[in-house]
Formats: C-alpha cells, structure tokens, sequence
C-alpha cells in the first residue's frame, strides 16, 4: 500500500498495536539511544518520542520486526515481494507467440508504467515550509553512541545524480553534523554517489546534493536496497506501494524528490574542496567505525512538511532494527539472483550474527562436482554480495534458516580441507579486521552433499578441560560442542607473544589434548563461549580468513583434518596488525543509570534492563579505538 506520508504510517502502526508515545521529555543525545536499544532487542515495538526539546517529534524502531517491515511494505509475508518479482521477469521474458498473448502482456506493461517516477509542478508537502536561511540545529539529530564522533542523520534518504548521463541514484550513507550549515557525507568508496562525486571532481563542478527524511517508508527502503545501476530506486518504491512516486523540484538545485516527504536537506557537495575528519560511529557491524575523510556537504536551504516527523534508526550489536531491513533485502532479492545469474539458487539466508555481509548460506540444486565453487565465485563477484567474507553452500533438503541444521549439515557434508575454499576480494570499508582496508579474504564452505562418506573425527568428549588449563594458563575458557554432535572447541585465550596460537595448537596436539576435533576457534578470553550467537558475531567480524585460518601438519608435513580458526582481537604487538583495531558499541555508565530512573515516566511497560551490561566485559581500554586489554 502507498502511505500518504510518515504520519500515515505511524497511524497504521500505532492502530496495529505496534507503536508506542513517548511523552515524557528524552535527549536526543544518548537517552532515546539506550532506550530503543531496549526495546529493539526485547522485540518491542517502534517508539515516537514526542517530546524532544525541539519541535519535531522522533520516531525509531519503525521497521523493526518482521510485522512492521511487512507494513511497510504493504505485504502479509516479505517472500510474496520475491515472488511477484520472479512472475514479472517470467511474464516479460516469455516470447509472445500470438496476438493474445501480446494483449495479455498489456496489462502487466502497464502496472509496470504506473510505477515510474513522475515529477509533478509546483511545491510539494515536504516544502510546506521553506527555511533558506538553514540551520540543522533545529533538527533532533542523535548522537547515539558515547564515542561518537558527533550527532548523525541516521534515515537520510540522499538524492544525486551521474553528471554524464544524468541518471538519479538513491542511497543511504549516515551524516555527521559538522555545524548549523554542514555535515560529513559518509559515501563509501564502491557506492554510486562516491563514483558521482569523482565525476564531478573531474568536471570541476559542485556537486548537487539533497537528502530525504521520511515520507512514505518504501522511500527508506529502497534507498538501502542493492540495485543495479541503471534501476531507479524511486521505481522500485513505486513497485513496492503500488503507486508512482510524485517527485517536485527541489528549492536551490535542480534535483527532485518525493512531495511528500517529512524533510528535504538541499545542498551540494564541492569535490575541490578538502576532506573533513568524519567519525567514530557506533555501526551496524556492533564495533565503531573509526575516523576517516569524507567530502563536505554544504545545506542551502531546509524544507519540510507541517507537523514533521524526525524518522532515526540506531545501529549496533545485533539484532536491531537494521536486522529486519536486511531479512527484507534478503526475501526481495533472491528472484533476481535466482533468474538473472544463478538459476540453480533455491534459498539464501544471512543470519543477523553476520551483520548483512559477514555470513551468506546459499542452497542451491547442485548438479555435478564443483557446483558450490561455480556458485561461490558467481556471488563473490556479484554487486554487494562482494563484501561477503563467509559463504555456506548447501543443498538437499536442509531449511537454511535453521541454524542448528546448517552447523549440522556442514559437520555432516564438508571435508575439512577439500571442501573449504579461500578467496581474496574487496571487502566493506567498515570491515576492521582485513590486512588491509576494503580488502580481504574470504572463506566459502562447500557443504553439498557429496557422493563418497565426509571422514569426521571420531567424537568421544574426552577433552580434558582441567588438564588443558592446569598446562596452558593462557587459556581462560574451554567450551567443548562434542557433546552436541559438533566436533568444535571453543578455547578463551589470553594471547602472550606472536605465533601463540600456532605454538599451542602444537603443543596441544603433541599431548593428545584435542582428540576427536575437527575444528578449533580461539577467541579473546573475555568472551562468553556459552552465548554461542555472540561468538559467531564476533568471530565473523575479527577474522580474516586466508590470515586467520591454518591446517596444523602432522609428522610427514601432511595437512591434518582440522582447522584452526584464530577469531580474537589482532594487535601489533602480537600479530603485526597494523590498522587500529576499534572496541564494540555499548551505552556509557551515566545514561544506563539516566534510563533506569526515569524508566517509569517513559510508559514502556516492565522494566528492562540494559543490554549493553552484558557487552561491557568486551571492551578493551581506550574509546572507540582498543588499546590495551582491560586486566
């Protein structure tokens, strides 16, 4: 369904029980931060806080949950958007063979025509109100995390276009609020706005700018979503509400965006000028995003509609509400992976422990000998999924979304050293444990079944945790999942020298110590080894792979069927690491206690308790950049 505007949806969410009214007075700095994050991770529901110490309300926690992304996209189940998209494809791709056929086409070309954007004349909703003397103080911009750098536009749908053949591009890049007139423009490097910005840098131009806050959600949405370049986003957010987006002219440059949108921020870009400082950030990923140079957005004027709503989201350790944004992205665009590349994909699923880009477990229909390795080097080269680090390749009747099942299928079907493969690639920029930035390896498991019997080490629990301590003080914690049916260990270590790890793993073998494994995972001693998701998200951030996996050798020189994963903090000291290494995102002392007493007057139900507590054990010293380990 098309929403009228950001008011509509929230009066759809609050009718559907989903939404809660803050009225008791919350800072946008911090306070709405600890209190979403909450909500978001107790399942709650999206939250307007309606008393912000400016004039415009702030809603978070809109699309977080699957209910909520389905009403925002209009749909009962996020698979039946996939599912109209693959009988479009099928409809347009099938020769008509007579003339029936053609005119049966008619009506599909002509839904297809309703969904194209269209400017219409004079000023839209989003321009009741015209500031041309801008100032984005006026605005509840949060600060969210306690190192970041600043406040930042969270939901800033940003409007460009490719100043050689003028098509638009609609993306989602976070803004850092420099002053009353300027914010940082945090496009990463393989994104279209940042190839636009070169091409204007060529041309010696400024470059026109204007970002987008609420409105319809499809509008947020689409912004997010991976399309090629030559596909409007405005058109698939038309697709996705059944109706043509109204676009007018913005105030001072000559871009257009949706009439009805909550706020319009225009401006412009100028490549000559230089780069400013932008960040730490709190990020999806759970760690903070460190400093970096990133071009200067300049506002001339701000518009917005009368009774405007400050849409935010907030970004950490997951789940969040960028979560069921992913699982959508996930649901819509499976189809076209499936019938424009790989018709041989049946599912794909990228569990929120892999923070979009880290896990990716495929199943496919596998036909002959290397089939996962033909799939894996087709995604590996595919758009985003470029930046993907860890890839599961399944197949048979195993339901992907089952973790358990996965894990069970890759015991099951994966020889230890022929089915798992690496690869190097660009990574996401905000990827912190490559050698390198925005370039890394990457591991592909191929857990297809296979014709001849997988040899497991034989599993028999007798991991003698006391006996490995007493001889190995270094290793603070020992899980052992052979009596799960896994033949994985979990050791805690407290790294001591370089090479550590290698030298262990010797050692360990030569006393007989890790019988019946076939794969050993270190990390930092400091983590919970029984909170098995949080290992998996901390394991896929902090590794890369060709770096941090190893075969240990038997006597002969012989790879032995084990793999050795090292998932902990990289130092210089001890790994030669020499990018700064950040620290996970949690909430400061001082706003936890602010949020506990005020609890109460919120109106939020129960009282629930601060996730951020069970993730302070993680921090190292130092901000949002590790030092040294906390003793």
């Amino acid at each position: 369904m098309a929403f009228k505007n950001l008011q509509h949806f929230i009066e759809t969410l609050e009718s559907a029980g989903e939404l809660i009214r803050i009225k008791e007075f919350v800072s946008p700095e911090l306070e709405i931060t600890e209190i979403t994050d909450r909500i978001s991770k107790a399942g709650g529901k999206a939250l307007l806080f309606e008393n912000t110490g400016t004039s415009f309300p702030v809603l978070t926690n809109s699309m977080g949950s699957d209910k909520r992304m389905c009403i925002a996209l209009g749909v009962n189940n996020l698979d039946e958007i996939g599912r109209e998209i693959e009988k479009i494809f099928l409809q347009l791709t099938e020769s008509p063979t007579s003339f029936s056929d053609k005119l049966r086409l008619l009506p599909m070309l002509g839904n297809i025509a309703s969904w194209m954007p269209k400017v219409k004349k004079g000023k839209g909703e989003c321009q009741q109100v015209i500031i041309d003397k801008p100032d984005l103080s006026i605005l509840p911009v949060l600060k969210t995390w306690i190192h970041d750098g600043g406040a930042f536009i969270t939901l800033p749908v940003v409007n460009t276009r490719d100043p050689l053949n003028g098509k638009r591009n609609v993306g989602m890049y976070r803004m850092q609020i420099l002053d009353k007139e300027t914010t940082g423009m945090h496009w990463h490097l393989h994104k279209n706005s940042a190839r636009h910005y070169h091409e204007y840098k060529k041309l010696n131009q400024r470059m026109p700018v204007t970002v987008v806050l609420g409105g319809d959600p499809a509008y947020t949405y689409s912004a997010t979503a991976p399309l090629p370049d030559n596909v409007d986003e405005y058109m698939l957010a038309g697709f996705l509400r059944k109706k043509k987006v109204e676009l007018v002219k913005c105030i001072t440059n000559d871009l257009e965006v949706p009439s009805d949108a909550d706020f319009v921020i225009e401006g412009y870009v100028d490549p000559q000028e230089d780069l400013v400082v932008e960040g730490p950030f709190g990020d999806h990923t759970g760690y903070y995003s460190l400093q970096d140079l990133y071009p200067r957005f300049h506002v001339t004027c701000i518009t917005h509609r009368k009774n405007a709503v400050f849409p935010a989201t907030i970004v950490g350790i997951p789940p969040m509400e960028d979560a069921y944004i992913g699982k959508a992205t996930e649901r819509i665009f499976l189809a076209p992976i499936r019938l424009a590349m790989l018709p041989e994909i049946e599912d794909m699923a990228m569990p929120v422990e892999g923070v979009f880009h880290n896990i990716v477990i495929v199943k496919i229909k596998a036909d002959y000998p290397g089939h996962a390795i033909k799939v894996m080097n087709a995604l590996w080269g595919a758009g985003q999924m470029m930046f993907n680090k860890i890839l599961v390749i399944v197949d048979g009747t195993v339901n992907i979304h089952s973790n358990k099942e996965v894990i069970d299928v890759i015991v099951k079907n994966t020889a230890v050293i022929k089915d798992i493969h690496f690869s190097r690639g660009p990574m996401d920029v905000l990827d912190h444990s490559s050698a390198k930035f925005a370039l890394g390896s990457k591991i592909g498991i191929d857990a297809t079944q296979k014709p001849v019997e997988i040899s497991i080490n034989k599993m028999n629990d007798t991991i003698n945790k006391e006996v490995i301590k007493n001889n190995f003080a270094e290793i603070k914690n020992i899980r052992n999942l052979q009596n799960t049916g896994l033949p994985v260990l979990l050791l805690g270590i407290e790294k001591m020298r370089k090479n550590h790890i290698r030298q262990l793993i010797k050692q360990l073998l030569s006393q007989n110590l890790i019988n019946g494994i076939n794969y050993i995972i270190f990390m930092d001693n400091n983590v919970d080894l029984e909170a098995i998701a949080d290992v998996v998200w901390l394991f896929a951030n902090n590794i890369d792979p060709e770096r941090d996996a190893f075969y240990p050798l038997d006597e002969n020189g012989e790879k032995l069927e084990l793999l050795v994963v090292d998932g902990t903090r990289k130092t210089l000291e001890f790994d030669d690491f020499k990018r700064p290494w950040p620290n996970v995102v949690v909430t400061d002392d001082a706003t936890i206690a602010l949020v506990d007493s005020k609890w109460e007057s919120y109106g939020l139900g129960d009282f629930i308790k601060s996730p951020s507590l069970k993730y302070k054990s993680l921090l190292f010293e130092g901000g949002a950049v590790a030092i040294n380990k906390k003793q």
